[in-house]
């Protein structure tokens, strides 16, 4: 069987009652190393699963209030639960980028979407700027007739400012990665306040998709959950 664009469609009206989109998908080839979908058998097909902006965020909220205070991981445990329904009712197997061991979502994502990493390290969207994130992604032992993605602008290359690498007063990006200590250490101290109440400064420095710039309680959300907070 192959899925049809309504096929798709369908499946993307959906994910769009929790504020979910889908973010393109492919075939893995013959020659590809899958991993397994809903039968154990080798995938042929993925769809991505993710937002745009903090979309997501009412419904999230709503789901949160009828939940136990202490749950771990809620924003997973609901994109699991959300994610894992939609494939109950298509024959598909959802995964989710917090699954071990680990799948290469990134790779997926630049694969599905033809783009490329930020100096930040978050995929760099012509639309959406850094303010986007996949949540999960749809595992089909069926062919999807989608269409081949373009190569996508990628506008850090037309940044040559780049405030996002001078913004953080601890200078946790740089050419040589991450300094992951080094932020956990700010964020967690007395002068890590506006990391801690309005997210990441370097991040929030982008010039680019503000429009979909996820709102102060989001940021402090997930800088919450990065500190353990």
């Amino acid at each position: 069987m192959t899925f049809s664009r309504g096929t798709v469609e369908e499946i993307a009206a959906v994910l769009a009652a929790s504020g979910l989109i889908l973010r393109g998908g492919f075939s893995f080839g013959d020659d590809a190393v899958a991993p397994a979908g809903p039968s154990g058998a080798p995938a042929k097909s993925m769809l991505l699963v993710g937002q745009a902006g903090a979309a997501p965020w009412p419904y999230f909220q709503r789901w949160l209030e009828q939940q136990a205070r202490d749950i771990a991981n809620p924003l997973d445990t609901w994109s699991r639960a959300v994610i894992g329904s939609v494939a109950q009712g298509c024959d598909a197997r959802a995964v989710s980028p917090s699954d071990r061991p680990y799948l290469p979502f990134q790779q997926w994502a630049m694969r599905a979407e033809g783009l490329k990493p930020s100096p930040l390290g978050v995929l760099m969207h012509p639309q959406y700027g850094l303010w986007h994130a996949y949540r999960g992604a749809l595992l089909f032992e069926d062919e999807i007739s989608l269409p081949d993605p373009h190569a996508a602008i990628h506008l850090c290359d037309t940044c040559v400012a780049k405030p996002c690498l001078k913004s953080c007063p601890v200078d946790a990006y740089s050419g040589q990665g991450f300094a992951h200590e080094a932020c956990l250490d700010h964020v967690r101290g007395s002068r890590g306040e506006p990391c801690r109440v309005g997210g990441c400064l370097d991040r929030n420095a982008c010039p680019y998709g503000t429009s979909y710039r996820y709102p102060p309680e989001v940021q402090a959300f997930h800088m919450a959950a990065f500190a353990r907070l």
